[in-house]
Formats: structure tokens, C-alpha cells, sequence
């Protein structure tokens, strides 16, 4: 019987030194995870890149660890684990905020960007997207002839005579179409798959740069290195405040070095400065492995606003469409 001039004896924490052990390995592997991106390793190999994808669901991870800590009473661990969670928190929730706009007149443009999954998606579909939704500008990735063909027996030239496209097998192949007139440009060298740019003749005189990315898929077995070559190839912002727009399956989520890097050069992503940079392009609506990412953007340069942007499901493709509204100032 305890001596009650003694006090009560300290309580023991639950399960001893074995949970404390493997509570700390957790919390290392979760810390380990969310500095990925910090330290620039996200880059390393294909691992630390599909990590760094996956990035926004370390939130949760992080929140059940805490509270497994915290029912353990392991409060170092349960604070060490809360404040990675809060810091990641700080660093993702602002993709769901929107940022003020520019309100500067111009000239309205919508942009449609699709990876259509090796030239599988329903063409028709394509074109009626296009069509009832007055897109001006479509930018299509794994682009392949026989894709072309089909688009071009939906109607394509009709709604959108003007084009830069080139096709090829599988995954190679990248396009541009558009309601007005293009100037092919060579804004990207030669990088794994096609990367065509083009100047838009807009109405009144105006022009944009059209750039459509599709960097290699980087994590085959030794596919990273030319993902970051593709990525790195893409062009800066114009010096001189022209409007480019950088659209297409950048194969990258916000948080990966490469894309950052970019937008820190003078790039806005579309679906976070709307407040949608949360939701996923990839993969198809209907499948939940893997888990959901955002990999397809629409970087916008210049003093070009960003007025609207949304994903569209389409049939046939592992990807959702992506639908920007951008206004190009006068």
C-alpha cells in the first residue's frame, strides 16, 4: 500500500521504451518526408519524387501521429510532430485561398490543356468541349496521328483551324490548336517528348506565347534525370512583361524543386492563385490509386489575370482537362 506521505508514484508512460522507439521512428520518417522538398531532395531518385507528390497527404498523416503521441503522452514527440504539422499546413492551405487579380481591361482567353493517356481520349469530346465552351486556345499532350485524325473528323478544324502539331507514337507526340492565327516559336530545345511553342495573334493587335509542357514521366526505373533536363528546359518569363502561357502535364506538383524553381522566376500558377490549387488533375476521377495529385498547370507570366479555372473530366483519358480563363491586358 503507497505511503500517502509519499505522494502517488509516477505514472509509467503506456507501453514503455518499445512505443517510445517506435513512435520516434515515425515521427523521423514523417519529419524526413515533409523536409524533403526544404532540403531540395525531391530530386534525388523516383522515390523522394513520387514522396514530394503525395506531399498535401502528409497533413493527415502528420495530425493521427500527433494524436497517437499525444493519447501516449509523449509530449515531445506529440510537439515535435505538431509543429511540422502546422509549418506544412502554412505551406499547402494557401493553394486553397485566392489571390487578388489584377482588374486592368484586355482581351479574354481561355485555354484547355488535356493529356489524352497515349491518344486515347474521346475526340469527340474534345471538340465539344471547344466548341461549347468558346476555348481559344487547346493544348494536348501524347498526341498521336491517329488521335489527330480522329479530332480532325469530330470537327476540329472547323472551331480551330490554326495549329502546331506534332504528332508521334505513345507519349511523344505534343500539339497546339487555336481560334486565331499562330506563329510557330523554338522557345524550348529539343527535350525528350515534344514541347511546341507559338506566338497567338490575338484580336486588336495583341499576342501571347503559347508554350505546351510534357516533361518525361519521372518514376520509370531511370526516367528522373530527363524529367529535370525537360523541366529545366522550359523558358523564363518574358523580360519585358509580354504574356507567355506555360500549360500542359508539368509531370510535377507544386511542391517539387523543378516547378518551383520556374514559378519563382516570375510565374503564377492558375489553380492557386484562384484558389483551386488542391484539386487533382491525376489520376481519372474514378480511380483513388494512386492517390489523387495535381500535376497539370497553367503558368501565366506577366500582368495577365487569371479569372477562372476548373477540371474537366474526359472520356477515355487518365488525366482531367484543365480550363483556364486569362485576360491579356491591352
Amino acid at each position: 500500500m503507497d505511503d500517502p506521505e509519499l505522494g502517488e508514484p509516477p505514472r509509467r508512460k503506456r507501453g514503455g521504451a518499445p512505443v517510445t522507439a517506435l513512435l520516434v521512428l515515425f515521427a523521423a520518417a514523417f519529419l524526413g518526408w515533409a523536409a524533403l522538398p526544404l532540403l531540395g531532395l525531391d530530386v534525388f531518385d523516383r522515390y523522394t519524387i513520387a514522396f514530394v507528390a503525395l506531399l498535401q497527404y502528409a497533413v493527415p498523416v502528420g495530425v493521427v501521429l500527433a494524436l497517437v503521441a499525444l493519447v501516449l503522452r509523449r509530449w515531445l514527440t506529440t510537439l515535435v510532430v505538431a509543429l511540422a504539422v502546422v509549418g506544412l499546413v502554412a505551406f499547402v492551405a494557401p493553394r486553397a485561398v485566392p489571390d487578388a487579380q489584377p482588374t486592368t481591361p484586355g482581351t479574354p482567353l481561355r485555354v484547355l490543356s488535356l493529356n489524352t493517356y497515349f491518344g486515347r481520349a474521346d475526340a469527340a469530346q474534345i471538340v465539344d468541349l471547344v466548341r461549347r465552351g468558346d476555348v481559344d486556345v487547346l493544348g494536348v499532350q501524347e498526341l498521336t496521328p491517329e488521335l489527330v485524325a480522329e479530332l480532325d473528323r469530330a470537327g476540329l478544324g472547323q472551331v480551330m483551324p490554326h495549329r502546331v502539331f506534332h504528332a508521334g507514337p505513345a507519349a511523344d507526340g505534343t500539339g497546339i490548336a487555336s481560334r486565331f492565327p499562330l506563329q510557330e516559336l523554338s522557345l524550348v530545345p529539343k527535350t525528350t517528348l515534344h514541347q511546341p511553342s507559338a506566338r497567338i495573334l490575338l484580336p486588336g493587335g495583341k499576342s501571347v506565347e503559347f508554350v505546351a509542357v510534357h516533361p518525361l514521366y519521372p518514376v520509370g526505373a531511370d526516367t528522373a534525370d530527363a524529367w529535370q533536363r525537360d523541366l529545366a528546359a522550359l523558358p523564363e518569363p518574358p523580360h519585358d512583361g509580354a504574356v507567355r502561357l506555360v500549360a500542359g502535364d508539368f509531370n510535377a506538383t507544386l511542391d517539387h524543386t523543378p516547378l518551383r524553381a520556374l514559378l519563382g522566376r516570375g510565374y503564377r500558377d492558375a489553380a492557386e492563385v484562384t484558389g483551386a490549387g488542391l484539386q487533382p488533375t491525376w489520376p481519372r476521377p474514378d480511380q483513388w490509386l494512386p492517390p489523387p495529385v495535381t500535376i497539370d498547370h497553367v503558368l501565366v507570366s506577366g500582368s495577365a489575370a487569371v479569372r477562372d479555372y476548373r477540371t474537366v473530366p474526359v472520356r477515355g483519358s487518365d488525366h482531367r482537362g484543365i480550363l483556364a480563363d486569362v485576360v491579356v491586358p491591352r
